[in-house]
């Protein structure tokens, strides 16, 4: 009896669905989710901050920037090698637009109306795998810090 339930439970699963390689958009989306998350307090003000900045960078409706986003969380769960997600940027836009990204990663962070030393040290390390220049962070770290 106990081998025909165990049966029917391995029968009755089903292989979880394979994950997108990620691309430029799912690329941005998972960093900006990985930022959110690395203080252990994914609250509603970063979701939201997450699905604006992907609505306006890539023109979608709230409801495609949420599945965007939906889909980025899964990823970014189950690939914790942040260089992968940034290389995929690093390799497909150009320095200027990785600023740009950046600077969303510190939006993000500034969500929540506080600077969080997790949160800081996550945007260090992706800006360095994106190849951002110092100074260059030091002005966007600057920046986003006096934004009320």
């Amino acid at each position: 009896m106990l081998r025909e339930l165990l049966a029917r439970f391995a029968h009755d699963r089903h292989p979880p669905a394979a994950l997108p390689e990620p691309d430029a958009r799912l690329a941005l989306a998972a960093l900006l989710v990985r930022v959110a998350k690395s203080d252990h307090a994914y609250l509603f003000e970063e979701i939201s901050r997450i699905d604006r900045i992907l609505a306006a960078r890539f023109g979608l409706n709230p409801v495609e920037a949420a599945r965007l986003r939906a889909t980025a969380e899964k990823l970014e769960h189950d690939l914790p090698e942040t260089e992968r997600f940034a290389s995929v940027l690093r390799d497909s836009v150009d320095y200027a637009e990785r600023l740009g990204i950046a600077g969303a990663l510190w939006e993000v962070m500034m969500a929540d109306g506080k600077a969080d030393a997790e949160e800081e040290a996550a945007i260090a390390a992706i800006e360095h795998a994106l190849g951002i220049e110092e100074y260059d962070s030091a002005a966007l770290r600057d920046t986003a810090r006096s934004i009320p």
